[in-house]
């Protein structure tokens, strides 16, 4: 479900994208950082002792760095590129924790805020650049664009999750295969049905945000409370390692790798 691209055709220049191509590593390693982004926010949380605050304070700081390297690289590095995605992937769950904890603003406030927060991005993304193509990320102002759709997705896809998961009582692994049976509605209604492909690839990116977290709740939670009380330190350090080991794969077999192409103004 990777996004096509559109626009006008001039000038051209030689240019490389800064993001991935989407491919199925794409999609697993997106799930388990969104996992490690539930985890690793209440490891910080509960287990360091930090607060929801500090935490999300502290974590906005890391992220600044990790996006300082990530917009220094002219094309997509895996090591860069997935240690943003992780970061941003704790500070969405974060923002949307402290505004439901500390703040009291409801779920549903907080779904419906997100959500219009990702439309306008994507209405000015569009408005500036013509397009919403992944596939043409090689300025530095549609690369912000892009990240910054990514923070409103995780946010909202936090939001959403929980509202589904706690506040309608559906409980980790039945949100785990509620969300996991949403994206593969979206993958048959733009294989079947004509969604276009921007559209399928920005609501599964939402989507995997709460698959992820159920997923993550669903290992590290106590039996109790309905998990299978693996904790969050031992679910974090799991699926960072298998993250890790995905990410040196791509990087040396480069499989996600956009080639060199002809990019133009507008495209």
């Amino acid at each position: 479900m990777g996004p096509g691209t559109t626009g006008q055709q001039s000038p051209a220049m030689k240019a490389w994208n800064r993001v991935p191509e989407i491919t199925l590593y794409f999609w697993v390693i997106k799930i388990l950082a969104t996992t490690v982004g539930e985890t690793a926010a209440d490891y910080l949380i509960e287990n360091v002792g930090l607060g929801i605050t500090k935490t999300m304070w502290l974590m906005v700081g890391v992220l600044f760095v990790a996006l300082v390297v990530q917009f220094s690289r002219r094309r997509y590095v895996p090591g860069p590129y997935w240690v943003a995605v992780v970061l941003i992937s704790i500070v969405g769950t974060l923002i949307t924790d402290n505004l439901t904890d500390n703040v009291g603003v409801s779920l549903w406030t907080s779904t419906i805020g997100f959500s219009i927060a990702l439309i306008a991005t994507f209405i000015g993304w569009h408005a500036v650049e013509g397009t919403l193509s992944i596939h043409t990320i090689y300025t530095t102002r549609r690369e912000s664009f892009y990240w910054l759709a990514v923070l409103f997705t995780f946010a909202l896809g936090t939001a959403g999750g929980d509202l589904v998961a706690e506040d309608g009582g559906l409980g980790y692994w039945k949100s785990a295969l509620l969300f996991g049976g949403l994206i593969g509605l979206v993958y048959l209604a733009h294989r079947v049905l004509g969604l276009g492909a921007i559209a399928a690839f920005w609501i599964a990116y939402v989507l995997t945000r709460p698959l992820g977290a159920s997923i993550g709740d669903f290992l590290s939670q106590p039996t109790a409370d309905g998990g299978l009380g693996l904790g969050t330190t031992v679910t974090s350090l799991l699926f960072l390692v298998t993250i890790l080991a995905l990410v040196v794969y791509l990087t040396v077999s480069k499989v996600d790798r956009t080639e060199n192409r002809t990019a133009t103004v507008g495209s």
